[in-house]
């Protein structure tokens, strides 16, 4: 497919429609559920009575020919707010891993469940860092050792920064099977509803995007049928013996989940720099001192300039990762992380700018890029950080081992 910067129709149409849920159901109720610090479960199954929060959404953007449709889909609800946006969206990077590696069965019986019912909406956890890898996916500590005489898999460990850990319907857990071939040892496994040993550790209370729950999620003896390893034994197995043949084999499920939602977390970011953006701007219009407009100060009016450059820039990176992930084009340079980068840096570049433009108002809750600001943050920090998308950049760019 060419690429092509005009949306269809059909995603004009899908775009216009999650802003419209945006602006009359998130906005209003952004402030409350951030000083809550609650998952806003009612906003939830708004989205769910009205097909936004639905398996079939996902699967009908994810197919997309311009690969576009989910990165939409996101801009505008993170334009609405990021917390609630992140409560509401969260569970696509568990059912991103599941669809990408998981069996056809898999996918069939347990994605359903990450979203549960329009009367009883459920969420589902992607768990990959641990308190002591972060960045370092090498270093995960949580086992996973197969029970032959009772076809099971045993997990122990501990994961953190887990959005939806401990009150998620399905949890999905990166483990370590065979510690000493590193990440080529690790898979992916699916632990269902209720089951014993999975509890949640730590809620944390955090900066920003505080509507959206982020916990531990602690494993204990932690026991699941064979079948429930993501893509199945067979596979897994296949693939081991190729790594001690000294074969080449198929990429780390983990590292290749954040890969292909890398654009989805840039899309996140312009949409919140776009709502700090139009917000400054709007007031820059209406506020006046010294007799003027303050947006007739050409000190307000540059930095207007610069926000609505780098936000548009920032689209038309995650719009090219976008589609050349989707129409199976090869990121030569990074382009993912590329988009990754730059957006969420343009979040925070933003976002601290309007607060300058509102002065001693955008200081303070009364005003939204308060809490945009501290929303902004953390897309610098997770699904991997500025410094390691320049990392993967950088090892892209000259072929060179950088460390």
């Amino acid at each position: 497919m060419t690429f092509s910067l005009e949306l269809s129709p059909d995603l004009t149409h899908v775009r216009d429609w999650v802003h419209e849920f945006a602006a009359d159901v998130v906005r209003p109720a952004a402030a409350e559920w951030d000083e809550r610090e609650e998952t806003p479960w009612p906003i939830i199954q708004e989205a769910a009575k009205v097909g936004l929060y639905s398996m079939d959404l996902f699967a009908e953007q994810v197919a997309e020919p311009s690969g576009l449709g989910l990165i939409v889909v996101f801009e505008e609800m993170f334009w609405g707010d990021a917390g609630i946006a992140l409560a509401i969206l969260g569970t696509g990077l568990a059912a991103a891993s599941l669809a990408a590696n998981g069996t056809p069965e898999q996918v069939g019986e347990w994605v359903p469940q990450m979203f549960g019912s329009i009367d009883e909406p459920e969420v589902a956890a992607f768990c990959s860092s641990e308190p002591g890898a972060g960045s370092d996916v090498g270093a995960i500590l949580t086992r996973a050792r197969y029970d032959e005489a009772t076809d099971e898999w045993v997990l122990n460990g501990t994961k953190t920064w887990a959005t939806n850990g401990g009150i998620a319907n399905v949890h999905v857990v990166v483990a370590s099977v065979h510690p000493e071939l590193g990440t080529r040892g690790q898979a992916s496994f699916i632990i269902p509803p209720a089951t014993p040993g999975l509890s949640q550790g730590q809620k944390f209370l955090k900066h920003g995007i505080r509507a959206s729950h982020t916990a531990e999620v602690v494993l204990e003896d932690v026991r699941i049928p064979g079948r429930l390893i993501v893509g199945g034994k067979e596979k897994f197995d296949e693939r081991i013996a190729k790594v001690r043949e000294g074969k080449k084999a198929a990429g780390q499920a983990a590292m290749a989940t954040f890969e292909r939602t890398r654009p989805t977390v840039g899309a996140m970011a312009v949409g919140v720099a776009r709502a700090a953006y139009e917000y400054a701007r709007d007031y820059a219009c209406e506020r006046e001192q010294f007799g003027r407009k303050i947006g007739d100060f050409q000190g307000v009016a540059f930095k207007l300039a610069d926000m609505k450059a780098r936000v548009d820039a920032a689209r038309l990176l995650v719009y090219r990762a976008a589609w050349m992930a989707r129409n199976g084009k090869e990121f030569t340079s990074a382009e993912g992380s590329m988009a990754k980068l730059v957006a969420s840096e343009t979040a925070v570049y933003v976002t601290d700018e309007a607060i300058q433009i509102l002065g001693g108002n955008g200081y303070t809750r009364e005003y939204p890029v308060e809490r945009m600001h501290r929303d902004a943050k953390i897309f610098t920090i997770f699904e991997g950080t500025s410094e390691i998308q320049r990392l993967v950049m950088g090892r892209a760019i000259t072929g060179l081992p950088i460390r």
